[in-house]
């Protein structure tokens, strides 16, 4: 991802994994992964604590940007974000979330929780400008339900 959350490059379970609750192929590239989880029509409906999901990622993204002074391309994507349905701008700054490395994210499917946990790293002393501004999150269950879950729905995709 670029620093505005811009998907750029993926492997193929990213895609097997979320075409399983939203049709990828519709969704106009770069696709934009926190558009995806706040659009009413991407993510959102399969995230059961999606107020808390939210909220973490609202206030990354505010985080994130370089001394919180934020530029015009992340204002507009702030304020995108805001604009979606049931979104709080408190929380942006809200102090209700610890400011954890990673992002803990639920998703519902078939009558089944999968619960993941989201690490984003960053190239911290990168030389080149290309490069500081990515990128790259992985995705890990957060227990051993999820984990047989997650092989069965991946298995599935493979297999249509």
């Amino acid at each position: 991802m670029d620093r505005y959350w811009n998907v750029l490059m993926t492997n193929d379970a990213t895609l097997r994994f979320f075409g399983r609750f939203v049709d990828m192929a519709a969704r106009p590239a770069p696709r934009n992964l926190l558009h995806l989880m706040f659009d009413p029509a991407g993510m959102r409906p399969f995230i059961p604590d999606w107020d808390k999901t939210a909220e973490s990622l609202l206030r990354r993204v505010f985080r994130e940007s370089v001394g919180r002074v934020i530029d015009a391309r992340t204002k507009e994507l702030i304020d995108s974000l805001l604009a979606y349905p049931n979104v709080n701008a408190e929380w942006q700054t809200s102090p209700t979330i610890e400011n954890a490395p990673l992002i803990p994210l639920s998703f519902m499917k078939d009558g089944h929780i999968l619960r993941f946990f989201s690490l984003i790293t960053t190239v911290g002393t990168a030389q080149m400008i290309t490069t500081q501004e990515l990128r790259v999150e992985c995705m890990f269950p957060l227990d051993e339900v999820t984990e047989a879950r997650y092989a069965e729905l991946m298995n599935a995709a493979a297999e249509q």
